[in-house]
């Protein structure tokens, strides 16, 4: 079995050289486990359409020969065209976890919240504010301040502030839309009850690996470790099981971590992430998620699923 892990690391300076600690874990555990690895970077990879079909070389050459590809991939608007190379790759007839359909609707804030809400998946309050002029409306449906002003793209706590009065509201918007270039961003009401906590549940092939639950570090409401919080072993509710599992199979993935913030009349989903750290949770855990997403690669890749979507 020989897998490859596909990352957006460039290779072009001596500090990008380093493979990132996710790609590596992976690829430590898939060795362990007895397989051949191989880290293939996206600037390496060359998409070609011609009389063969479609097809990547990779540094000008064949393709190197893999079972199963494991995207590890993070979407921000300006880099949206480069998922395509995991549809590439599936159109070669090469299985991936996750696929690019998955991919592109969970890295899109709006599109999961879309999803979800059509699934009757419960989230929090939302509305998509693009006009001053519709700023009132919008807080009457969220209810109260304060809120939490998201962009679409965006990850490890990225493109993501909370705001506490109305002319701090307008301030913000004003930063959104002429600085960073956004029209249409996502004001969703914050939930006291969680206190700038929440739950993060690692999914895999349709089960449950590991939670925790992530704490702000003081004076922060996100949350994430990347940006100094916290996070420790958490028991999941049958009701929390029931909702991530929900959340996960309504947007296609293979690998993902559920955000669920804690509500009065149960908890809600945050966020749906594609491309879930591996490092924080296998610390906080002791639960080696790598193993189980190597584990269920090799299952997939003998399976021979590489149905393309579009």
């Amino acid at each position: 079995m020989h897998i490859g892990i596909l990352i957006l690391t460039p290779s072009s300076s001596t500090r990008d050289r380093r493979i990132p600690d996710y790609a590596r874990m992976l690829r430590d555990e898939a060795k362990k486990q007895g397989y051949r690895v191989s880290i293939i970077r996206f600037d390496r990879c060359q998409m070609v359409w011609d009389q063969m079909g479609p097809r990547v070389l990779y540094q000008g050459k064949k393709f190197p020969d893999v079972d199963i590809v494991i995207p590890r991939i993070g979407i921000r608007m300006s880099n949206l065209i480069k998922i395509s190379i995991v549809k590439q790759i599936q159109m070669m007839g090469i299985p991936v976890v996750n696929s690019f359909l998955p991919i592109s609707r969970a890295k899109d804030k709006l599109r999961t919240m879309q999803i979800l809400s059509y699934n009757g998946i419960p989230i929090p309050k939302t509305v998509v504010v693009n006009k001053l002029e519709y700023l009132d409306t919008a807080l009457k449906k969220i209810g109260t301040l304060p809120v939490i002003l998201k962009t679409s793209f965006g990850s490890l706590g990225v493109g993501v502030a909370i705001v506490e009065s109305r002319r701090s509201l307008i301030s913000a918007l004003d930063v959104f839309w002429s600085r960073l270039g956004n029209d249409i961003i996502m004001m969703q009401e914050y939930i006291k009850e969680s206190e700038g906590k929440d739950i993060r549940v690692f999914v895999v092939g349709g089960k449950i690996i590991a939670s925790m639950e992530r704490k702000a570090k003081e004076g922060e409401f996100r949350s994430n470790i990347h940006r100094g919080g916290t996070g420790a072993p958490v028991k999941l509710t049958n009701y929390e099981k029931k909702l991530a599992l929900r959340a996960v199979k309504a947007l296609k993935l293979d690998v993902a971590g559920v955000d669920l913030l804690e509500k009065k009349g149960g908890a809600v989903v945050m966020e749906v992430n594609c491309n879930p750290g591996l490092e924080s949770i296998t610390e906080t855990t002791g639960v080696n998620v790598s193993s189980a997403v190597i584990k269920y690669a090799v299952e997939k890749a003998r399976l021979k699923k590489s149905k393309v979507e579009y």
